[in-house]
């Protein structure tokens, strides 16, 4: 049976090693059966560089049938109740609450978050969208609405497709799944080869939740192949990706020959900007967790820090010492706050944008390109802050994806947003001041999709997507929900 390699380990090493978790079979219309290739794929834990375990490597055979499967329930589901889906909703919102320990302990292995942060983030943040879709369905989201002599109703768009990466990859397939199944949409969930296995064991809580057969199905597999045979496919009716720019461009020049919905959330580059007011502890202590979180693999990491010039010497020792708190370590530990990143690969990268850093006269103040002390396994990077960036700097521009911090100088305020707006992405941000009018008026003029101001509460009923290469369509809340609807108007 022939494996593919995600990780860094020797083919031998993988073969002779027995793995934790073992997949052998694709959920399709309602029931697990085995797929069509015999391939499977390897999934490495990345702070022990051993195999966790494997999943099945589908083909464009198994494509068919799920979308198939998919297709052939969305009228039933299409025409289901209100009441029945938020039924749905509320028994996986329970089953994800009662499994949390064992699914954050599976993301902490697969991906290298700290437990604690997988059982607050990984997990808090999915069944926090789970509960926003009850909640929706339940205030009569989905209600027609008179507007003159015309009834609008609101149509589900049929036949989905969620492909997600591999960063936070339970919440971006609920992100999907929940709105859908609110929707009274059918999906097929292609999850990232790199860290399918919580996916799969949410598929065994889903199979307790009373759906229909190919309400939802799951093909594992490579991007390359089985990734563009669903955004391919005649029979789907809308894609929902996230992952890389390069990736969101091909899945819209793919999905667009079919002329098929699309919702893209890419790649980001967001900036913290410091006003001259601001309460420097707090937003320092902010934006150095907001940079370092999940490892820095995070699309929406605050991984711009801009400062006042004349306040910028005083910020970035602030920042440098905040930083010696992100000490690389064990993500099973509950003191870590700092993981490996996911592969081999993944890490490479990182520190050859450290060095490119340099190379382009940034200096390295904490951390750098280097082993991490004591660290004889896994995939580590030490918590990075680059100073003396300049706004075209490549690591100003390109996101790293990884525990790097660049902190760069503005003059004013209107200085501040043009070298935020530098950049060809515009997912997320953050501005900090004591004056909130004034902070509004700066995260105004921001080209990017989400704002907060003084570290305001993460809102799962609020808009999530980006403008500019960070892509376009929005996730969560009710225009998230909207994404998965046709309105349709009756003129009375």
């Amino acid at each position: 049976m022939p494996l593919r390699q995600n990780g860094s380990l020797r083919q031998e090493d993988r073969v002779d090693m027995a793995p934790r978790l073992h997949r052998d079979a694709l959920y399709i219309g309602g029931q697990w059966c085995g797929a069509s290739t015999g391939d499977r794929l390897v999934v490495e834990n990345p702070a022990t560089e051993e195999v966790l375990g494997f999943v099945p490597a589908g083909g464009r055979v198994d494509v068919d049938k799920a979308v198939s499967s998919a297709a052939e329930a969305a009228a039933e589901w299409g025409s289901s109740s209100v009441d029945e889906r938020i039924a749905v909703l509320r028994q996986l919102g329970s089953l994800l609450r009662a499994s949390t320990p064992e699914l954050a302990a599976l993301v902490t292995d697969e991906v290298g978050a700290p437990i604690r942060f997988s059982e607050k983030v990984h997990l808090g943040l999915p069944v926090s969208v789970v509960d926003s879709h009850v909640s929706l369905l339940e205030q009569g989201a989905l209600d027609d609405e008179r507007i003159g002599t015309s009834l609008v109703t609101k149509a589900p768009m049929g036949v989905t497709v969620a492909i997600t990466p591999w960063n936070y990859p339970l919440h971006q397939v609920i992100g999907k799944l929940a709105p859908a199944i609110a929707a009274g949409c059918t999906t097929v969930v292609k999850p990232s080869e790199i860290a399918p296995l919580s996916t799969f064991m949410l598929f065994d809580l889903l199979a307790e939740c009373g759906l229909p057969p190919g309400v939802v199905n799951l093909v594992s597999g490579v991007g390359s192949d089985i990734g563009e045979a669903l955004v391919s496919h005649t029979d789907v009716d809308m894609v929902s990706f996230t992952g890389s720019t390069r990736a969101g461009r091909r899945v819209a020049e793919l999905a667009g020959t079919g002329l098929k919905k699309v919702t893209l959330e890419l790649g980001g580059k967001s900036a913290s900007i410091i006003l001259d007011d601001a309460d420097l502890d707090t937003a320092v202590k902010a934006t150095v967790a907001k940079a370092y979180q999940n490892g820095g693999q995070t699309c929406s990491a605050w991984t711009r820090l801009l400062v006042p010039d004349r306040l910028y010497d005083e910020v970035l020792e602030r920042v440098v010492t905040e930083a010696a708190s992100f000490v690389p370590g064990d993500p099973r530990e509950p003191a870590t706050k700092l993981g490996p990143m996911v592969s081999g690969s993944q890490r490479a990268q990182v520190l050859d944008y450290i060095r490119k850093g340099e190379a382009e006269g940034a200096k390295v103040v904490a951390g750098g390109a280097y082993d991490v002390p004591g660290m004889t396994r896994g995939h580590y990077v030490p918590a990075t802050v680059l100073t003396d960036v300049v706004p075209d700097a490549t690591v100003a521009q390109e996101e790293i994806f990884g525990p790097v911090l660049s902190v760069l100088r503005y003059e004013n305020d209107d200085d501040a947003v043009a070298v935020a707006n530098n950049s060809r992405y515009g997912l997320a941000g953050a501005v900090w001041s004591t004056d909130v009018d004034r902070a509004s008026r700066v995260a105004r003029r921001l080209a990017t999709g989400r704002v907060d101001i003084n570290g305001a509460a993460f809102n799962p009923l609020a808009p999530f997507g980006g403008f500019k290469d960070s892509g376009f369509g929005r996730e969560l809340g009710r225009y998230g929900l909207e994404e998965y609807l046709q309105p349709r108007s009756l003129q009375l």
